[in-house]
């Protein structure tokens, strides 16, 4: 799978005239720039002709703590590794194409959408020295537009658009603190595996592996002591590691739509061993 972007904690977000240098890469950004009336003053957002293209060919999307409940309806919710416990919704299997981004780079109605696709082309970058937080636009991005329906900027002041685009950008990376100390918890009792998805063919009685990935416990999760089950409802994480477990019968949902997006049968789709991780 694709990385997701490093994240470090919100502290102070930095002023568009203060001097920062910006390297590394982010998830998804093609050109990263960090935003500035300088160099931005006169673009606007259009809705381009194909709003999710950006994201068409992602294997799994990074989302936060907050966001699992929302994401589980909808999507099998694995981490990315052992180390790395970041929330990860899938929405591909084998190669590079999200099922859930049709031909017309629409993302399926009624399906939720992840907050760090929502707050695309916005994002929050570090400073190369600090603490501090960057405003970033992705300059690739297919709706940034000279004179676009929606100004970054207006009399060369961030726009209320833009304010409003970069406070969701502040809550999200606050989630994403709350989402690092979840899966510090989760490494220290234990409760990460890799784990691997099955089907049964037509006409068989044998499993056929199909998706391998990290994922709860869920042994694990049922063998812990009262004082521990104790101490991770007093942090409210038991409904969440519980959501994403029952989120791991999207995994068949997720086969069925490879095949009705390939053409072919769910047997077929099987056979192709698809594996994610």
């Amino acid at each position: 799978m694709g990385s997701a972007a490093k994240h470090t904690h919100e502290r102070e977000v930095m002023s568009e005239t203060e001097a920062a240098q910006l390297t590394g890469s982010m998830f998804l950004f093609e050109k990263p720039e960090l935003l500035s009336a300088d160099a931005h003053g006169q673009l606007g957002i259009s809705r381009p002709n194909e709003p999710h293209a950006f994201c068409a060919k992602a294997k799994a999307i990074p989302i936060t703590v907050t966001e699992i409940p929302a994401a589980m309806k909808d999507y099998p919710v694995i981490f990315m590794s052992q180390e790395k416990p970041i929330p990860l919704a899938v929405v591909a299997l084998g190669d590079e194409t999200n099922l859930f981004v049709d031909e017309k780079g629409e993302w399926e109605a009624n399906r939720y959408i992840p907050g760090y696709i929502r707050r695309y082309p916005f994002g929050l970058a570090n400073e190369t020295s600090g603490d501090r937080m960057a405003i970033v636009i992705d300059r690739a991005f297919e709706g940034l537009e000279p004179g676009g329906n929606i100004a970054l900027f207006e009399n060369g002041e961030l726009s209320d658009a833009s304010q409003q685009a970069i406070e969701f950008c502040k809550t999200f990376e606050r989630d994403r603190k709350t989402t690092d100390e979840f899966g510090e918890h989760l490494k220290r009792f234990d409760l990460i595996a890799g784990q691997t998805a099955q089907y049964t063919p037509t006409g068989s009685t044998e499993q056929q592996p199909f998706a391998q990935y990290f994922g709860v416990d869920e042994k694990k999760l049922n063998e812990l002591t009262d004082d521990q089950v104790l101490e991770l409802r007093k942090m409210g994480m038991l409904p969440i590691l519980y959501a994403m477990v029952m989120s791991m019968g999207n995994w068949r949902s997720l086969l069925s739509r490879r095949a009705v997006r390939f053409g072919l049968s769910e047997d077929q789709v099987a056979a192709q061993n698809p594996v994610v991780n």
